[in-house]
C-alpha cells in the first residue's frame, strides 16, 4: 500500500512540472504577444527554465540523498505554489522569467528524487524501464494538459488582455493538493543513504568520477541531444502553427498538445513493448521513423496558406501530423534513463539522476535558443528541418552507448 502511495504522488508530481516546464511553449508565444518582445528574447524563458535545473541539479545532487528524496519534493512543490500565486500580481516579463527559474530549480529537486525513488521501489531491469515509462508518460500528459488548460485563459482578439496569467490560480492550488498527498506517503530511503563518513566534498569528487566513465559520457552525449530535439519542437511548436500554419493563438496551443498526447502513448505502450524487445533495436527503429515524418510533414506546411479556421476541418492537415513525431521520439528518454541508472548501484542513482538532469537541461536550454534564432532568421519551416541534424547525432550516439553499457557489464562480472 505504501508503494502504491508513493508511485501515485510521484506520477501527480511529474504531472504538475509537465504543465509548468511546458508551459513556456505556450507562454513564448503569448510574451510575443502580451510584451511585444521579438522571438529570439522570448525564447530566453527556455534559458531560465533549464540553465536553472541544470545549476540546482549540479549543486544537490551529490548530496541530496543526505537531504532525503521525499523532503527535496516536499520543498520544490511548496517553492512552485508560493511562486504561482504571486505571479498574477505582478504581469512583468522579469517576473515571468523567474517563475521560470523557480520551476526549473524545484524540478531538479523533484526529478533527482523521482528517479532515485525508482530505484528503491522496483527490482529488475526490465521493471525500472517500465516504471520509468509510466512516469515519463505522465509527464507528457501533464503537457497535453497545460495546452488546454492554458488555452482556454488566453484571448485571442485582445494580445493585451492579461486574463492568461489567471491560470496561475489554478495550477498553484494543484501544487499544494499534491504536497499534501506527498506528505502523507511514506518511503523507505535507508537504501539510498550515503555510507558513513563521507563528507560533502567527496561527494563532488564521486560525481565527477563518475562522469568520467565513458559509459556515462556516451549516456550524457544521448540525454543531451535527445532532449534539445525534444524541447526544439515543442517549445516552438505554438509559435510554428501560428505564424507558419496560420491558426489563431489559442487554436495554436491546442495543436500543440498533439504532441503531447502521441508522446504519452508511445511512453505508456513503450512501458509494455520494452519488457519483450531490446531498448536499443526499438529505439533506433523510432528515431528513424521521426526522421522520415520531418521529411514527409514540412512540406506539407510550405504548402499552406491563410485561411479562415471555423471548425476543425479547417486546420491543415501538417498541424495534425508533425506533432505525431512525439510517438516516435516517446520511447527514448526513459529507456536510457532507466538502462545508466540500472546500471550504477543505487547509492549512486542520486548522483547520477542529477548529471541526467544537469545535461537535459542544457540539451533542452540550448535546442530552444538554436530553434528561436533559425525561426526568427530563416523562419518556421528551416528550423523544423534542423531537427534532422540532432537525430542524426543521436542516432550514432545511441550505438556507442549500446556498446559501452556491454563493455561496462563485463568488467564490472568479471571484477
Amino acid at each position: 500500500m505504501e508503494f502504491l502511495k508513493i508511485k501515485i504522488s510521484v506520477f501527480i508530481n511529474y504531472l504538475l512540472f509537465g504543465i509548468m516546464l511546458n508551459s513556456v511553449g505556450t507562454v513564448i508565444l503569448q510574451a510575443q504577444r502580451y510584451y511585444g518582445v521579438p522571438a529570439s528574447s522570448a525564447s530566453v524563458l527556455e534559458a531560465f527554465k533549464d540553465i536553472t535545473i541544470a545549476v540546482v541539479s549540479f549543486v544537490v545532487a551529490s548530496f541530496i540523498t543526505r537531504i532525503g528524496y521525499k523532503k527535496s519534493m516536499q520543498i520544490g512543490l511548496a517553492a512552485v505554489a508560493i511562486a504561482c500565486f504571486i505571479i498574477p500580481s505582478v504581469k512583468t516579463f522579469i517576473a515571468v522569467k523567474l517563475l521560470f527559474a523557480i520551476t526549473g530549480a524545484s524540478f531538479a529537486l523533484i526529478k533527482i528524487s523521482v528517479f532515485g525513488t525508482i530505484g528503491l521501489i522496483t527490482k529488475t531491469e526490465k521493471a525500472h524501464i517500465s516504471l520509468m515509462s509510466f512516469i515519463e508518460s505522465f509527464f507528457m500528459i501533464g503537457i497535453l494538459s497545460g495546452y488546454f488548460i492554458f488555452s482556454y485563459f488566453i484571448d485571442d482578439a485582445d494580445a493585451a488582455s492579461g486574463r492568461w496569467f489567471t491560470v496561475y490560480y489554478l495550477i498553484g492550488t494543484l501544487y499544494l493538493l499534491a504536497l499534501v498527498l506527498l506528505s502523507v506517503s511514506a518511503l523507505d530511503e535507508s537504501a539510498a543513504k550515503p555510507e558513513p563518513g563521507v563528507k560533502f566534498r567527496q561527494s563532488y569528487t564521486d560525481m565527477l568520477k563518475l562522469l568520467m566513465l565513458p559509459l556515462v559520457v556516451s549516456f550524457v552525449v544521448c540525454a543531451f541531444l535527445y532532449v534539445l530535439i525534444e524541447q526544439s519542437i515543442m517549445s516552438w511548436l505554438p509559435t510554428f502553427n501560428n505564424k507558419v500554419l496560420h491558426l489563431p493563438s489559442s487554436i495554436s496551443v491546442m495543436m500543440a498538445g498533439i504532441m503531447a498526447s502521441s508522446t504519452a502513448i508511445g511512453r505508456v505502450l513503450a512501458g509494455l513493448v520494452l519488457k519483450r524487445i531490446s531498448w536499443y533495436i526499438c529505439l533506433t527503429v523510432c528515431l528513424c521513423a521521426a526522421a522520415g515524418l520531418v521529411l514527409v510533414a514540412i512540406p506539407l506546411a510550405s504548402s499552406t496558406s491563410p485561411h479562415e479556421i471555423r471548425v476543425w476541418a479547417d486546420v491543415p492537415i501538417a498541424a495534425y501530423i508533425f506533432p505525431l513525431i512525439g510517438f516516435f521520439l516517446a520511447p527514448v528518454y526513459p529507456a536510457i534513463n532507466s538502462v545508466i541508472l540500472g546500471a550504477l548501484p543505487k547509492n549512486q542513482h542520486g548522483t547520477m539522476s542529477g548529471l541526467i538532469v544537469v545535461f537535459s537541461a542544457l540539451g533542452g536550454s540550448l535546442g530552444s535558443l538554436i530553434t528561436g534564432y533559425i525561426f526568427q532568421h530563416y523562419g518556421g519551416q528551416t528550423a523544423f528541418y534542423f531537427s534532422l541534424l540532432p537525430i542524426t547525432a543521436l542516432t550514432v550516439a545511441l550505438f556507442l552507448f549500446q556498446k559501452m553499457k556491454t563493455r561496462y557489464l563485463i568488467q564490472h562480472t568479471l571484477s
